[in-house]
């Protein structure tokens, strides 16, 4: 078993329902809840990959990507003097060092291969930040595959260099003008476009939502970076095992996959950073976790920002990858039992941390990552703990908003 060959986890070790259930269920969240047109198109899904994610040709050309062209393993950081602002230990794992510049280039080869495999010719994407957009433009660049890929036009705004990236990569960037214009409207037309082109198109989701087997997937190729934290931590300070694992919660996938080889060592206290906005009880938050609803949104149950109606509230967040008004199953489900602490970060708390990062370590993170780096401020931890960040992406795209520069509208 090579170092990335993750899919080989013993399932029998974890003490919470992981994988999900035959149904696609994490407890009461997940979930299958699509048009009959789409339902063929799941199943195979899920077929493609319970065969593949055990497949030695698969394995071997996914991990010969990650080490050759995404550049893996990425370094687990000592911030020193983060450590000492803060008097604990404090050690970032730098996502923002992969190809591309976040962690989505992980999830975007492994279903871009899938792709290939079940003879889909099209690639179709929805993206907020954008780091999506870009991963799955490269990858479909590099693989020859058609790729369009939907933003919601306020994001299209605010996220203007990863768009050209896109454009520059091959893609065909679609601005959502319906709802709010922001990822949650991008979700619901590329859900629309696959529905009128089943055959021919994989839709290629960025996060750990929508029907299942798209939650289970996304963990499983995210995974690799608790995988990395551990090897990298015991090479550090002779030890697997943190004490505090923190990242920021948007859909969900780089909090799963750094919280994915830690949810069974109940030693480890797993943190999720929602958006918290103007606050939770502002009503612009996209805090879902915090003061959402059990409900139905883009083919699964999960918590989700809802009023008294069941209508889907409007997300807010000043980071466009977290503007989401649901989260995750596994996510629901981790909060639910009790095995992660949710905390919301509000807009200010997360520029504070961005700046303070970018001030004393030279490190410029995504407005995403900044929620997680909230953190600090947040809770209080001692001088004797050890305690990693996952930094799930770089800040360029988001200068702009670090600056104080109006988007244009």
């Amino acid at each position: 078993m090579t170092f990335y060959h993750f899919f080989k986890v013993d399932m029998n070790h974890f003490s919470l329902n992981l994988p999900p259930d035959d149904n696609g269920f994490y407890g009461e969240f997940g979930g299958v809840f699509v048009p009959d047109v789409l339902k063929e198109n799941i199943i195979n899904l899920k077929k493609a990959f319970l065969k593949y994610i055990d497949d030695p040709t698969f394995q071997e050309e996914f991990d010969q990507l990650m080490r050759d062209y995404v550049g893996r393993p990425t370094p687990l950081y000592y911030a020193k003097r983060l450590s000492e602002k803060y008097n604990t230990n404090i050690y970032i794992k730098r996502e923002d060092l992969n190809h591309t510049g976040a962690h989505k280039i992980n999830n975007a080869i492994g279903q871009v291969l899938l792709a290939k495999r079940m003879g889909k010719r099209r690639v179709i994407a929805e993206t907020g930040a954008g780091q999506h957009g870009v991963a799955t433009a490269t990858v479909c660049a590099l693989m020859g595959m058609e790729c369009t890929v939907y933003m919601g036009k306020i994001d299209v705004d605010r996220q203007r260099p990863n768009v050209e990236r896109m454009k520059m990569l091959g893609a065909n960037v679609v601005p959502v003008t319906q709802g709010g214009a922001t990822l949650a409207d991008a979700v619901d037309v590329a859900l629309m476009d696959w529905c009128e082109h089943p055959d021919d198109t994989f839709y290629l989701l960025g996060s750990a939502v929508g029907p299942d087997p798209y939650p289970q997937m996304v963990a499983r190729f995210q995974s690799i970076i608790s995988e990395e934290i551990r090897k990298q931590l015991l090479e550090k300070t002779g030890k697997e095992n943190p004490d505090y694992v923190i990242a920021c919660i948007g859909g969900g996938s780089n909090a799963t996959g750094a919280f994915y080889h830690f949810i069974p060592q109940e030693g480890v206290k797993l943190v999720a950073a929602e958006a918290g906005g103007k606050g939770v009880d502002s009503g612009k938050t996209a805090a879902s976790i915090s003061v959402g609803r059990e409900g139905i949104i883009h083919g699964f149950r999960t918590m989700v920002l809802m009023d008294d109606a069941g209508n889907i509230e409007e997300p807010y967040s000043i980071s466009a990858g977290l503007d989401y008004p649901g989260i995750g199953p596994f996510i629901s489900h981790l909060a639910r039992t009790g095995r992660i602490e949710v905390v919301a970060v509000n807009d200010d708390c997360a520029l504070n941390a961005a700046h303070t990062l970018t001030s004393i370590e030279g490190i410029i993170p995504a407005l995403e990552s900044s929620h997680a780096l909230g953190v600090l401020d947040l809770m209080k931890f001692k001088p004797t703990d050890t305690v990693v960040i996952n930094l799930s992406g770089r800040g360029d795209k988001d200068m702009s908003t670090y600056l104080g520069i109006p988007v244009m509208e």
